[in-house]
């Protein structure tokens, strides 16, 4: 099963089985799944086998790679093991046959052009070609004559009855060529759509297959990776990858992430922090516990989710495959009119007539055309896995580069959502700067409050002592620091002490403005510091978004926070437009806004709270994937990394993309419209047409695989 026309013939097979719930076909692995009853399921076997497809049974998981690892036949026979639950597998011939096949054919057409015209030089030459013609096309016959049977003119139909004819015709030495060529094209086709198909199962061989076990006595163990439950503790040296996700519990060292996020950077991670399968320990040993099994870890989520992308029909290839429907019965009807016109109206010979009609049938196929658009989707979709973007579909790759406007969520997406330490002064002319940070560090080491934990990492750790410590909810704390009671609160506390003074007022609105928390330190009868504190701009949100802006797309910010800090963080990242105090129904109605007002349009959140707007959007993208349960589930695109760059990224892929498309459906028709041409006016043999046929197939396979190398 190679493409969405093979997918269509078993469809039809599998029409008249009553029981059938749904199919679920994944032509990156040649597999199908039918839901149906067990009773059901021998006799939809039996209907795909009629269809010319021969199906064997696959456990959950496996495909056609899988296969072939147990199959001691391939890749003579591509049949693997029977298994449990129903797929299809690939049922081609190896190159040795078509080389053999390509051997008599050439030796047919030998004999035709040198030998004498006897009889027994004749049937000699008759069957090489049709041993040719077995070895090369018994695939293509055995699909094409159960379509001809269900009425079906698919492209295996058309060879069928095209090499049938030319060789009853006489023209067997053709007729075999064409065979030969035809298969070794179709196997050169498959193994370069295989590139694309399978980029992302490149990332399973980053998952190691076992993991070091830490026993009851405290030894280490090694086992398969499959087999490890979760809560146990596994280790994993310098040099190696995780097998498993999880979170360290021992060590401090050094991580790749890129096979997860596409980040060339290392990131240091320690005790308590998440880990991943397929992430490489750079320097030191740690030691984890593991919170996944093998069969639900992020890595083989993403290669689930980029698969299922792969099985769905992006626009452009339902066009096609519509197309294509409605393409080849015209051309059947057009080979007809030309055998029946000819002769009737222009005095041509019957043979010829039916020569003429055969080279159409091959010229005419719709192959290319039908294979133009999965291949460069999948590439497309592959390419973007391995930069950290998960895109969950065809449609959203093909539809990103339509994207005229996105929403952003403010914390977690364009900031760090996390408060820092920004700006702090000394207020009292009497006060003593190194003084007041440590007195200030103290106290706000005490408090768990968000803003308080910020001040506390932003300032030089203090050793003052602490008293009568207290926590006013609200308003801030207090405290006798080094025998001096001081409060840290906000302008609420300060006020109502009446320590407020107006050239206080004025330097807190200089920060309030620009969207920060300002903390203040005070004595019992004076202001001392002032502490501002704010959620950074993530680095490379300006740059994300500038680009943005030069690709004509614009910026809005839709955020819960106060209007004054989205404007301030708006203006810093360079926003277009910002909205705040908005609630969830309110990022909602301002997405539908948005699309009256612009067109297609995105919105990027955290894929929790922002819910309702991801749904609501065009096209939903989640930031912060990895890890992240709901935002993979929730969002249309996922940013595995939290780098705004990537969207960005994922506009220019979706138009190099659609550019792709377009040149490939260009080639695929162009050639056609250029051989048919050429067979109408003589000028057009067998060979060329099989050459016209095959060769604009390679090429727009070639063409999409191009993606593959896509870089931003």
């Amino acid at each position: 099963m190679d493409c969405a026309a093979e997918e269509s013939d078993i469809r039809h097979a599998l029409d008249g089985v009553a029981g059938i719930r749904s199919l679920r076909f994944h032509l990156t692995q040649r597999t199908l799944t039918i839901d149906a009853p067990a009773e059901v399921m021998p006799a939809a076997i039996d209907a795909v086998n009629r269809a010319g497809y021969p199906a064997k049974p696959v456990m959950p998981g496996e495909g056609l790679e899988t296969q072939e690892a147990h199959d001691p036949h391939h890749p003579e026979d591509g049949h693997g093991p029977d298994h449990g639950v129903m797929p299809v597998a690939d049922s081609g011939h190896g190159l040795t046959r078509y080389a053999a096949a390509l051997a008599f054919a050439v030796g047919a057409e030998l004999l035709h052009f040198f030998a004498p015209e006897t009889l027994a030089w004749n049937i000699l030459g008759m069957a090489l070609a049709a041993v040719a013609i077995a070895l090369a096309g018994f695939s293509t016959y055995a699909k094409g004559l159960a379509a001809l049977r269900h009425a079906r003119l698919n492209i295996n139909a058309l060879m069928t009855v095209a090499v049938t004819g030319a060789f009853l015709i006489g023209q067997w030495p053709e007729a075999a060529m064409v065979m030969a060529l035809y298969a070794i094209a179709e196997w050169i086709e498959a193994r370069a759509v295989d590139r694309a198909r399978n980029a992302i199962q490149g990332l399973l061989s980053l998952t190691p297959e076992t993991a070091e076990v830490r026993q009851a006595d405290g030894g280490w163990v090694e086992q398969p990776a499959a087999s490890v439950a979760l809560g146990v503790t596994i280790r994993v040296k310098p040099g190696a990858r995780f097998p498993l996700d999880g979170v360290i519990t021992t060590g401090s060292s050094t991580l790749d992430t890129s096979a997860v996020t596409g980040e060339s950077l290392p990131a240091d991670k320690t005790v308590g922090d998440a880990v991943f399968a397929g992430t490489v320990n750079l320097s030191s040993t740690l030691e984890m516990r593991v919170e996944a099994e093998a069969s639900n870890t992020l890595m083989a989520r993403i290669i689930e989710a980029v698969e299922q992308a792969q099985g769905s029909r992006a626009p452009t290839q339902q066009f096609v495959d519509r197309f294509a429907r409605i393409y080849t019965p015209a051309v059947f009807g057009l080979a007809v009119a030309v055998v029946l016109g000819l002769p009737l109206l222009m005095n041509v010979p019957w043979l010829t007539a039916v020569y003429k009609a055969l080279v159409l049938l091959v010229i005419a196929c719709p192959c290319a055309l039908v294979i133009s658009t999965p291949v460069s989707v999948v590439s497309g979709l592959a390419s973007a896995a391995r930069r950290g973007i998960l895109i969950k579909g065809g449609v959203y790759l093909e539809d990103a580069h339509r994207i005229r406007a996105i929403a952003f969520d403010k914390t977690g997406t364009i900031t760090e959502g996390r408060p820092r330490l920004v700006a702090n002064e000394a207020v009292s002319l009497s006060a003593d700067a190194a003084l007041v940070q440590r007195q200030a560090a103290a106290l706000a080491g005490h408090s768990d409050h968000p803003v308080s934990q910020a001040i506390a990492a932003g300032l030089p750790a203090s050793d003052a002592s602490i008293e009568a410590f207290t926590v006013w909810p609200g308003r801030g704390v207090a405290a006798v620091v080094d025998g001096q009671r001081l409060l840290l609160g906000n302008h609420r506390l300060i006020e109502e002490r009446g320590l407020c003074s107006a050239d206080l007022e004025a330097k807190m609105a200089a920060h309030e403005a620009q969207g920060r928390t300002v903390t203040l330190l005070a004595s019992e009868h004076e202001v001392l510091a002032l502490f501002a504190v704010a959620d950074t701009i993530k680095p490379g949100s300006r740059d994300a978004l500038a680009e943005l802006r030069r690709l004509g797309v614009v910026s809005v910010m839709l955020t819960g926070d106060n209007q004054t800090t989205a404007k301030a963080i708006a203006l810093e990242a360079g926003i277009d437009d910002a909205r705040g105090d908005l609630l969830p129904e309110d990022k909602l109605a301002a997405i539908g806004a948005m699309q009256q007002r612009y067109g297609y349009s995105a919105m990027v959140g955290d894929g929790i709270n922002d819910a309702p707007a991801l749904a609501q959007a065009d096209i939903g993208v989640a930031m912060g994937g990895a890890g992240t349960d709901i935002a993979m589930e929730a969002a249309d695109v996922v940013i595995m990394n939290d780098d705004l760059g990537r969207i960005p990224e994922t506009i220019r892929l979706s138009r190099r993309t659609n550019t792709v498309l377009r040149q490939n459906i260009a080639l695929a028709l162009g050639i056609k419209v250029i051989f048919l041409g050429l067979a109408v006016f003589d000028n057009a043999s067998m060979w060329m047409a099989v050459f016209a046929d095959m060769g604009a197939s390679l090429l727009v396979v070639a063409n999409g695989l191009r993606l593959l190398r896509h870089r931003p």
